[in-house]
């Protein structure tokens, strides 16, 4: 089975006495930011995820599920699936050098305008792997599969969050997008 990497915004970070259920139920492949016991929480947390299912939208169905059951009143708010990459990471991804990157993002090689950076992280742009991976020709299963899998599992968790009576069972939704997958 494939590995996926993901995200999930958390509606806030796990307390310290929270990680131990959550390393059990995941095995340790998801890692979240935590905060002592008596502090007082109004952040969103974040989730980063390497999970191996049949499809995307199971892998993150399942940590979902996983997550909520290990933290009362803990909620996923949104999946990140396609990552900000910075050019270090661009030029892993790519099986390239740092040079090559930097040289594709000033316009003197590649095959025309590289895409715009999506945002900041201190001093570093981030650009969004979907679109680099299509500017360099980069053929990647699970990134075609990112798009349609996060758009509709965030649709999935805001029509949970405002009218939960009529949000599809977990399981039909990985159903239905299994079948597009």
């Amino acid at each position: 089975m494939p590995e996926y990497d993901f995200a999930l915004i958390l509606s806030r970070p796990l307390f310290e006495d929270e990680l131990d259920p959550l390393f059990q139920r995941t095995r340790g492949q998801v890692t979240v930011g935590f905060v002592p016991n008596n502090e007082a929480v109004d952040r969103p947390g974040q989730a980063r995820c390497c999970w191996s299912a049949a499809c995307l939208a199971e892998a993150i169905m399942t940590v979902i599920e996983h997550i909520e059951a290990s933290a009362r009143g803990l909620r996923v708010l949104e999946v990140e699936a396609d990552p900000l990459l910075t050019m270090r990471d661009i030029a892993e991804h790519v099986g390239t050098s740092l040079e090559v990157v930097r040289l594709s993002i000033k316009g003197t090689r590649g095959p025309g305008n590289f895409p715009r950076s999506e945002s900041t992280r201190g001093d570093h742009r981030l650009w969004r792997w979907s679109r680099v991976a299509e500017w360099f020709g980069v053929d990647d299963p699970q990134t075609r599969e990112a798009g349609p899998a996060a758009q509709a599992i965030n649709g999935w968790l805001a029509l949970r969050s405002v009218i939960p009576e009529v949000a599809p069972a977990p399981h039909t939704l990985v159903s239905a997008l299994r079948a597009i997958a």
